[in-house]
């Protein structure tokens, strides 16, 4: 057996499937209708959309995906298809026996067929991906670039920019909760340059937790900032439309960006231990700045785009991975800063 981030993603990857699923969780009831009935609708539905169609389909690709994977790295080759698919049919399975209890759902034969494919899908990509070679290229790759306990950096990092798709109050700002709470003063220009810098800098440092030669340091900041300012720009084209996806790059976020490359590049030699310490102070920092901030006329603007269109599906689940994404990194980091390090 060898250890595998694939099963931790894919735990994860089943709970946001559930969140989206199940979203807002309120109104439970029983309809008085057979919870089964879904079952007989005749197909194709009335209503329906190529985007639903899409959605459902990608949806669960991920999840047979890393189910399937993580099976192969078992040494289950030949069940391994098979049971990833089976697993994913039966979630979407579940999900739709429970939207009948929920007004606000509409419980779908199509939505499960879509799912299912999606889910075989993702795993005939992985059983092809390993039948040629590219499972074990990763695991070559993996082990030049990075340390042997990498297994949560790299978990953290794959989320990094699922996160960043849920609109942000600050570009790169994950991790503002307390704006409910309490009454707030606006952030300074300098504060937004503050946080935009601090929120690009630590995937970063994340990154060099678990890196050590300085070279692929930098290539992976550099990687960072491009895939970061990409999914940014993706979340704005999305819920505003392709003309303004970079809106959202004012002054202070095109000064926070070049600031933000100016000290990775600064940091390429620290330590890994030191900059596990750094990422907890940037963290603390980021945090303690972005809650300080309330949200601004545009982005509730953006909030309400999102939560009364077609992007309902993703409104809890993009919300919370954005919101939990920094506290679980802090948990992470202070757990490697407080323990011994290996000798790898």
């Amino acid at each position: 057996m060898h250890k595998t981030s694939a099963w931790p993603l894919a735990l994860i990857h089943a709970a946001l499937i559930v969140f989206a699923s199940l979203f807002p969780f309120d109104g439970w009831r029983d309809q008085g209708i057979d919870p089964w009935i879904f079952l007989s609708a005749p197909l194709p539905p009335p209503y329906w959309t190529g985007f639903d169609v899409a959605v459902n389909v990608a949806g669960y690709v991920p999840l047979g995906f890393l189910l399937a994977l993580a099976l192969l790295r078992w040494g289950h080759e030949r069940w391994a298809v098979l049971l990833a698919a089976l697993a994913g049919a039966l979630l979407s399975l579940l999900m739709e026996y429970l939207q009948i209890y929920l007004p606000r759902r509409v419980p779908s034969n199509l939505d499960l067929l879509l799912n299912a494919i999606g889910a075989l899908a993702g795993a005939c990509a992985a059983a092809l991906l390993e039948r040629w070679g590219a499972i074990d290229r990763w695991s070559d790759f993996r082990a030049r670039w990075f340390v042997q306990d990498a297994r949560g950096a790299l978990v953290l990092l794959a989320l990094w920019p699922m996160a960043l798709l849920f609109p942000a109050a600050v570009p790169f700002g994950l991790g503002q909760v307390l704006e409910r709470l309490v009454p707030l003063e606006p952030l300074s220009p300098g504060g937004e340059l503050l946080c935009v810098t601090l929120g690009l800098l630590i995937p970063c440092l994340l990154g060099y937790c678990v890196i050590r030669h300085v070279g692929r340091r930098a290539l992976f900041a550099l990687a960072v900032v491009v895939v970061g300012i990409g999914v940014t720009a993706l979340s704005a084209a999305l819920s505003w439309g392709p003309l303004h996806a970079w809106s959202w790059l004012g002054l202070p976020t095109r000064v926070g960006v070049w600031a933000a490359l100016a000290l990775a590049a600064m940091l390429l030699a620290l330590p890994r231990r030191a900059s596990a310490a750094v990422l907890l102070l940037a963290l603390a920092w980021h945090l303690g700045l972005l809650n300080q901030a309330p949200t601004s006329a545009y982005f509730a603007q953006t909030l309400q785009i999102w939560e009364q269109g077609r992007f309902i599906r993703f409104f809890g689940l993009g919300q919370w991975v954005g919101w939990l994404w920094p506290y679980a990194a802090l948990a992470y980091v202070f757990f490697r800063v407080s323990r011994r390090e290996p000798k790898n």
